[in-house]
């Protein structure tokens, strides 16, 4: 993963040429070319799409639900198993 700085860097080294071009381009081959230089950026990153961050959400509040039900199932079986157990003699 580059540090911020680098990539800060690398992105406007490319951006710089394409606004410093000879010749100024069509805003198509602009748009097109500094999506490339964006892309080429964020795949340098440790960077998730939104449909496996979306995913990964499902499962957290899946697994979060299960283990909130095992909790409360685990206090009601030590207060069932404290009210039928008898007190320990010292």
């Amino acid at each position: 993963m580059l540090p911020p700085k680098a990539l800060l860097d690398a992105i406007s080294t490319h951006a710089s040429r394409l606004f410093n071009g000879e010749r100024p381009l069509p805003r198509e081959e602009f748009e097109a070319q500094f999506k490339t230089v964006l892309q080429s950026a964020f795949s340098k990153l440790d960077l998730v799409s939104r449909d496996e961050f979306d995913g990964q959400m499902i499962v957290l509040a899946r697994t979060r639900t299960r283990l909130e039900a095992l909790e409360s199932k685990v206090v009601e079986l030590e207060e069932r198993l404290a009210k039928e157990s008898p007190p320990a003699a010292e």
